[in-house]
C-alpha cells in the first residue's frame, strides 16, 4: 500500500532511526534562525503571526465548547489577552475516541507519515512558536527559538522514530503451518492489528510548554491514540498553536481533527476529572512533586509518565582547567535563570579544598571564584538579558528573596535585579549562590526551582560522592556531574550514578553544559530515580501505548 507522506519524509525518519541506534550527532531541524534555512521573510512573518494572536479569540472549533478563557501573564510584562475555548472534557474524550477508529485503520505507516508531516509543518512555524514560548515562559529569544521550536520538534521526531520502530516489529499478517507427520499440516492465517491503548492526556508545564510536551504527544499519537493537550495556565499559546496545526494537517488528510484537542482548565478539579476518566489510558506530566504524585496515586486506569522535581548535583574533586570549569558552571547556573529541570542546585566541595592547575584552592576560594565567574559572565547587560531571560513565576521570585535573605545559608553571591530596556516590566534576576555545610540538609536537599544554588562543604570527596548518591536515590535528579583529574574518583562517581540511576557529566569545560540534553543521543531522565519514572526517549516510552490484537482462522 502506497504511503505518500511516509515516502515524502522517509529520509527524515531514516535519519532519526539511525541516530537513536548510533547515538551520534544528527539533526532534522536547524537550530539556527537563519533566513537561508527558514526563508528570507520567516522571522518577520513569524513575529506577525504571533502578534496576530494577541487580544484575540483562538478559534479551534472543538466539541463541547461552553465559553472562553485566558489569563496568561507574560514574564516580560507585555499584554497577551488571548482567549481560548473552554470545552467539556467528556465531549473531548468522546470525540477523541470516535476519531481513533479512522486513525487505527490508517496503520502504523500511515500514522507515522502524518506525524512526520505535522512536525515539518510545525518546523515551518518555528518563529511564531518561538515568540509564543518566549513571551509565556520568560525564556530568552535564542533559547525560546531553539528549545521551544526545533529542539522540541527533534524530541517529537525521536518519539515518532521509536514508535515506528516498535510498531514495525509487528507483521500485519502471517501464515502459520504446523507439520502433523503423515497427516495434513495445520494451516492458519493470522492477522495482527496495532490498536492504541486509549486517549492520552499530556499535561504541560509553564517553563517548557513544547519541549516537555512533544515527546508524550507524538509518542501517544504515533501509536494510535487520541491526545488531549492540557497546557499550563500561563503557557497556553504555544500548545494552542501546536494543536491547531495538528488538527489542520489531520483534516487535510481525511482524519477527524478531534483526534487531537486542547483542554483549557481553570480549575484543578477539571484537570483531575479529565485525567481520572476511565477512557484515559496514558498521562504525560512535567511539574512539581505534589500533583505528579497525585497523578501516580490516583490515575490507576492509566500509565503515568512523570517528570518531577529533583536535586541535581555536582562533585568538585580537582581540575586541570579551573577557569574553564568555573565558566562552564557559571553558564549552567545562569541559563534561563536556573528554571530548567536539569540545572545543578548542589555543588559539593571538600572542606580541604581542591587541587587545580593554578595550585590548591580552599573551599572559601572556590566559593568566591565561582561567584566571581557568574558575575563576570553576566557583566555585560546584553549578554545577561539574553541568557537569563525573565523569571516565569511569582513563586520563584519568592524563593529567590528567601535565599537572598540568608535564611538558607551564607550568601556568597546575592541575586540582583536587572532592567530590560526592551521589556521594562520584565522580572529579571541574577543567580544567588549560598554556602552551607553538608549537615544543613534542610537547605539544599529539596528542589528550589530557580536561580538558587548551594556550594556545600563536605568532609572529603568520598563523602561528596556518597552524599550525591543518597540525594539521587531519595530525592531524585536528572543530572549529576564530577570534576576530577583522578581516574579512581571518576570511577567511584560513575559507580555511584549507576547505582542511583542518573546521567553523569564528567569534566565539562567547553561548549556542552550539564543542563543541556541532545535529542537522539542523550536520554533525558533514566526512569530509575524519583525525579522521573520515564525517559525521553526509549522503547519503554512508546511500547506500552499500544496493544496488538490478533485474529486467526484455518485455511
Amino acid at each position: 500500500m502506497s504511503q505518500p507522506l511516509l515516502d515524502k519524509h522517509r529520509a527524515t525518519l531514516d535519519g532519526a532511526l539511525n541516530a537513536i541506534q548510533t547515538r551520534a550527532y544528527w539533526s532534522a531541524y536547524s537550530e539556527m534562525p537563519s533566513p537561508k534555512v527558514y526563508g528570507e521573510t520567516a522571522a518577520e512573518d513569524g513575529k506577525k503571526a504571533f502578534e496576530a494572536h494577541l487580544g484575540q479569540r483562538f478559534e479551534l472549533d472543538q466539541p463541547g465548547q461552553s465559553g472562553w478563557q485566558g489569563g496568561e501573564q507574560s514574564p516580560y510584562g507585555i499584554t497577551l489577552d488571548v482567549q481560548y475555548p473552554v470545552c467539556d472534557h467528556e465531549a473531548l474524550i468522546a470525540a477523541g475516541q470516535q476519531a481513533m477508529n479512522g486513525w487505527q485503520k490508517l496503520g502504523a505507516a500511515g500514522r507515522t507519515g502524518l506525524c512526520l508531516e505535522i512536525l515539518a509543518r510545525l518546523n515551518a512555524q518555528s518563529f511564531e512558536i518561538a515568540h509564543a514560548v518566549m513571551m509565556t515562559t520568560g525564556q530568552g529569544w535564542m533559547m525560546a527559538f531553539q528549545a521551544g521550536a526545533p529542539h522540541a520538534q527533534e524530541r517529537g521526531l525521536e518519539a515518532v522514530a521509536y514508535a515506528w520502530r516498535e510498531q514495525s516489529f509487528v507483521p500485519a499478517e502471517a501464515t502459520w503451518e504446523k507439520p502433523q507427520g503423515k497427516n495434513p499440516p495445520l494451516v492458519m492465517k493470522k492477522h495482527f492489528e496495532i490498536v492504541g491503548h486509549g486517549v492520552g492526556v499530556v499535561v504541560g508545564c509553564g517553563t517548557f510548554p513544547t519541549w516537555n510536551t512533544y515527546p508524550g504527544l507524538f509518542a501517544a499519537l504515533a501509536t494510535g491514540n487520541a491526545v488531549i493537550v492540557k497546557p499550563h495556565g500561563n503557557a497556553i499559546l504555544p500548545a494552542a498553536i501546536t494543536v491547531r496545526t495538528i488538527r489542520r494537517v489531520l483534516a487535510e488528510n481525511g482524519i477527524d481533527p478531534n483526534l487531537v484537542s486542547l483542554c483549557v482548565a481553570g480549575q484543578r478539579s477539571t484537570t483531575q476529572a479529565l485525567v481520572t476518566h476511565p477512557a484515559v489510558k496514558s498521562i504525560d506530566f512535567t511539574g512539581g512533586n505534589v500533583f505528579g504524585q497525585w497523578l501516580i496515586d490516583n490515575c490507576r486506569q492509566a500509565r503515568v509518565y512523570a517528570e518531577l522535581a529533583g536535586v541535581n548535583n555536582i562533585v568538585v574533586d580537582s581540575t586541570d582547567s579551573y577557569k574553564r570549569m568555573l565558566g562552564n558552571l557559571a553558564f549552567s547556573l545562569a541559563l534561563y535563570s536556573g528554571q530548567m529541570c536539569t540545572t545543578s542546585q548542589a555543588i559539593f566541595v571538600p572542606a580541604g579544598g581542591v587541587e587545580t592547575e593554578d595550585g590548591h584552592k580552599s573551599y572559601d576560594e572556590v566559593c568566591a571564584d565561582l561567584a566571581g565567574a557568574v558575575s563576570a559572565f553576566l557583566a555585560k547587560p546584553e549578554v545577561a538579558l539574553a541568557v537569563l531571560g525573565a523569571v516565569q513565576s511569582t513563586d520563584t521570585l519568592k524563593r529567590i528573596a528567601e535565599a537572598d535573605s540568608g535564611a538558607l545559608g551564607k550568601v556568597v553571591l546575592a541575586s540582583g535585579k536587572l532592567d530590560n530596556p526592551e521589556f521594562p516590566k520584565a522580572e529579571v534576576r541574577t543567580p544567588v549562590l549560598l554556602a552551607c555545610d553538608a549537615a544543613d540538609e534542610k537547605a539544599y536537599m529539596e528542589e528550589r526551582f530557580g536561580p538558587i544554588s548551594f556550594i556545600v562543604k563536605v568532609a572529603d570527596t568520598a563523602a561528596a560522592i556518597a552524599l550525591s548518591e543518597r540525594i539521587v536515590t531519595t530525592h531524585g535528579a536528572l543530572t549529576a556531574g564530577i570534576y576530577s583529574t583522578r581516574a579512581e574518583v571518576i570511577d567511584a562517581m560513575t559507580a555511584a550514578t549507576l547505582r542511583s540511576k542518573v546521567a553523569l557529566s564528567i569534566n565539562l569545560s567547553g561548549g556542552v553544559f550539564v543542563n543541556q540534553s541532545a535529542a537522539y543521543s542523550d536520554y533525558h531522565g533514566t526512569g530509575g530515580n524519583p525525579a522521573a519514572n520515564a525517559s525521553y526517549a526509549d522503547a519503554a516510552f512508546v511500547a506500552n501505548r499500544f496493544v496488538v490484537v490478533q485474529r486467526r482462522y484455518h485455511i
